[in-house]
């Protein structure tokens, strides 16, 4: 396993599982109205039917290329496209003005502390 993937269910904060758990029962929903069976939509992903019931299931530990390829499948992966775009990032949005009006450069990548609290 990869240095500081998370392992499992019990070692991710609650609010990632929480949403996970969202993302998978979204997804499994998708699947569902398309009336798609877990066979056909695991073989155009590329993946096994036991790493897509893991993504359905929520699963943390299941990559997020899993999850980009199943919603590739199902026609969904442009929704994906917003996350972490800046203009769905207020604080991102206040950190590049007031970078901007000190006339500084924004870093490549944050030096704000990470929170590991959980």
């Amino acid at each position: 396993m990869a240095s500081g993937s998370v392992r499992n269910q019990n070692s991710a904060p609650a609010r990632v599982v929480e949403v996970a758990a969202a993302v998978g029962r979204n997804i499994a929903l998708a699947r569902k109205r398309r009336r798609l069976r877990l066979v056909d939509v695991a073989q155009k992903a590329g993946i096994t039917i036991p790493t897509l019931r893991a993504v359905e299931a929520g699963n943390v530990g299941t990559s997020i290329g899993a999850y980009i390829a199943v919603l590739w499948a199902l026609g969904l992966e442009d929704g994906l496209l917003p996350v972490a775009a800046l203009e769905f990032d207020p604080e991102g949005q206040i950190r590049e003005r007031a970078a901007l009006r000190r006339g500084v450069a924004q870093p490549r990548i944050s030096r704000t502390p990470l929170n590991d609290d959980f």
